[in-house]
């Protein structure tokens, strides 16, 4: 019996990301994600069964070829959504880039840990990995998913010297106390494989998609951060010596 292809549920392509990575990248949206942050941008990503292509690894990959001379110091990042909702795809898209050269990274919430998301993390140079708030219960009531499991990423990661960045969402009311940053600045200051934290203010970009879906845009109120808040959080992460966008 002929054995059906792996294949993975795409929302979307960026052919020259220049934030998700190192260099220029191409950068591929999956479908699907378990969590429900309050601050999301791609709410049209929540649902699995909503995707714009259903493609092999191969196909992907071929996507990409026509642009390859601009990733020579860039690569491919598979971000979402939640990518590794689709660990078998990400793990065989990931092998094949491998044996072209290209640079691989994937962007995370950690959510997931079984064998099928290891195994994706055997072929992945670098791990984008969103730790969304330190406090438990500020995390379940901005995802509404628990933080355990993804602070037991990030420990599995360090174990493995995997690299990675940390990315942190500066939400006003909700993670830019300066006590919550510097909780998770230690858990940050911790790991061993860390090699940079992204801090990412809060923006409302993303708030005509909920209008379009008919869904409630929660933070509709919320004001972005300041610059000074910004550099505030910055410098809480440099006193602990840890280098920040």
């Amino acid at each position: 019996m002929k054995k059906e292809p792996i294949t993975g549920k795409i929302h979307s392509f960026e052919s020259f990301g220049t934030v998700d990575g190192p260099g220029v990248r191409f950068v591929v949206f999956m479908q699907g994600c378990a969590f429900r942050c309050l601050y999301c941008h791609n709410p049209d990503t929540f649902d699995l069964n909503h995707a714009a292509y259903e493609l092999t690894p191969l196909e992907v990959l071929q996507k990409m070829q026509k642009f390859m001379p601009y990733y020579k110091h860039g690569g491919i990042t598979v971000s979402g959504g939640e990518p590794l909702l689709q660990p078998q795809f990400v793990k065989e898209l990931f092998r094949i880039c491998k044996a072209e050269g290209i640079h691989t990274a994937i962007d995370t919430a950690g959510c997931y840990l079984g064998d099928d998301v290891k195994e994706a993390l055997n072929h992945t140079d670098l791990v984008l990995l969103d730790v969304k708030c330190i406090d438990p219960t500020i995390h379940l009531a901005l995802t509404r998913k628990p933080l355990q499991p993804t602070l037991d990423f990030a420990n599995y990661l360090s174990e493995q010297r995997i690299p990675t960045w940390i990315r942190y969402v500066l939400v006003p009311g909700f993670t830019d106390s300066d006590d919550l940053i510097e909780r998770h600045a230690q858990f940050v200051s911790g790991l061993t494989n860390v090699t940079k934290v992204e801090i990412l203010p809060f923006h409302k970009m993303g708030s005509i998609k909920y209008e379009t879906l008919g869904l409630e845009y929660a933070l509709k109120e919320t004001i972005p951060p300041s610059e000074e808040r910004i550099e505030n959080a910055k410098n809480i992460y440099r006193n602990k010596g840890i280098e920040v966008n």
